[in-house]
């Protein structure tokens, strides 16, 4: 699939005309009448589709659709930069809004991916949204992907990442410290914001959206929405295959799992999120209520018409750029609030 920018207007232009005769789903419409009208094309488009499950095309496929979805959100600026570490230079992205909110902490924000694929550019649009939206910067890490670099590579890369922008707040014209991430990313938002909770360096706030916090079990959604839908099973799989190896032994490491481990005191308040049709969505239910249990304060999102990888769709589906804004207001609220506390 070349990059070309057909696919991102033919979509949006899909999604007009689809939205514009959309109704209300009778109550007892069986469940895909209740995906958004885009997202049930989309759904059948892939189920239709021939897909190379190797790392490499999929992370070729990735970069091709989001190439052609990317629309460049207007912005205050973007800056890239490099985070030095033990294990050599990360490329990163610095957004600023165009009308910052003042104090604010910055968003350290990893992308998702499954370990294997995303980078700056995949996340570009998502990630101009939540900065704007948010009126907060946001520094997003592009950190090494697996098979070429396993586990434990993007969670050494999460800790280090942050680490350093602890030290550059001056530089950066921040008051603190935030973490956030959607999917494999919020999983290592997750881990590094708890690691950082234990070593006496709490962050300001946790984003995390639709977390994949725990292999070490298996829960209605994955059953419910595995198979033919944004993400599913098999492909989980492969993910964590190229990127654990040995799944089995290590699906209750707190660093695969943070589901399973015990929530340290001082853990930074995280707003989750969580769609109908995606088969974390037990997941990050889970979690929220993990956190809760512990005394962390959550908020929690659901978006029931959407799925897994919906900000990646926020470029070409208005449904889903609504709900990346109302993330970005939420997020800011509870930056803001935890910043002040």
């Amino acid at each position: 699939m070349s990059a070309s920018p057909i696919k991102g207007r033919f979509l949006r232009g899909l999604d007009r005309l689809l939205d514009a005769g959309a109704h209300p789903a009778k109550p007892h419409a069986q469940v895909v009448d209740q995906l958004s009208p885009l997202l049930q094309v989309l759904r059948r488009l892939r189920r239709l589709g021939h897909r190379d499950g190797s790392a490499v095309a999929t992370r070729q496929r990735f970069r091709a659709d989001m190439a052609s979805f990317r629309v460049g959100f207007a912005i205050g600026s973007t800056q890239d930069l490099p985070i030095p570490t033990d294990h050599g230079t990360l490329a990163a992205r610095l957004y600023r809004p165009s009308s910052p909110a003042s104090e604010a902490p910055l968003t350290v924000f990893f992308h998702g991916g499954g370990f294997i694929m995303g980078d700056l550019d995949t996340h570009d649009d998502a990630c101009r949204l939540l900065c704007e939206g948010s009126g907060m910067p946001l520094l997003a890490v592009a950190y090494r992907l697996a098979p070429e670099a396993p586990f434990p590579a993007a969670v050494d890369d999460a800790m280090a990442s942050a680490r350093w922008a602890l030290t550059q707040l001056d530089a950066f014209g921040v008051n603190g410290l935030a973490l956030g991430g959607d999917s494999a990313g919020a999983n290592l938002a997750a881990v590094t914001a708890a690691r950082l909770a234990q070593e006496g360096q709490p962050v300001t706030a946790q984003l995390l959206i639709y977390p994949g916090v725990d292999l070490s079990e298996t829960r209605p959604s994955h059953a419910q929405f595995g198979a033919g839908y944004f993400l599913d099973r098999t492909e989980r799989e492969t993910f964590y295959g190229a990127y654990l190896g040995d799944v089995r032994g290590r699906a209750t490491d707190p660093r695969v799992s943070p589901l399973q481990a015990s929530v340290p005191p001082g853990m930074a308040p995280a707003l989750v999120i969580t769609a109908g049709y995606d088969m974390l969505k037990d997941e990050g239910q889970a979690y929220a209520h993990h956190l809760r249990r512990a005394d962390t304060p959550v908020q929690h999102l659901h978006f029931p018409r959407l799925g897994h990888a919906f900000i990646n769709l926020a470029s070409v589906h208005q449904e889903s750029r609504a709900a990346v804004a109302q993330i970005a207001r939420a997020w800011r609220a509870m930056a803001m609030r935890s910043q002040r506390n």
